[in-house]
């Protein structure tokens, strides 16, 4: 399967995983690095990536899994049709995702299928 492309959600606030993901290289480079690696992997792989680098959580959304040390970090995502993947949400974590970061990562699919144009960076 070749690539997909990858977009990051926006909304009125901003690009909550890429704002993350700058917060994460200034407190972390290492990590930074591997969560950029494993997201060009999902370009790469798109649908065929599978544990322990994704895993589908429900309802459409998925998590990107990087560890580094004792800290796991996850991008929640979804696809849009196909060829393309949107970064929706990002958290470090413990355990299990919390409901509450699914939650949000839901509305900003529903948001984004009902106006792409409005919700892509």
């Amino acid at each position: 399967m070749p690539g997909v492309r990858i977009v990051f959600f926006r909304d009125a606030k901003g690009v909550p995983v890429s704002d993350w993901l700058e917060e994460l290289r200034i407190r972390n480079a290492r990590a930074f690095a591997k969560c950029i690696s494993a997201i060009d992997r999902l370009r790469q792989l798109g649908h065929e990536l599978r544990r322990p680098e994704a895993d589908h959580l429900g309802n459409g959304i998925y998590e990107l899994r990087v560890r580094t040390g004792n800290v796991n970090y996850r991008i929640l995502y979804f696809f849009y049709g196909r060829e393309i993947v949107v970064l929706a949400h990002a958290l470090t974590k413990e355990a299990e995702v919390p409901t509450r970061d699914i939650e949000k990562a839901n509305e900003r699919k529903t948001a984004f299928e009902a106006n792409p144009a409005i919700h892509s960076d």
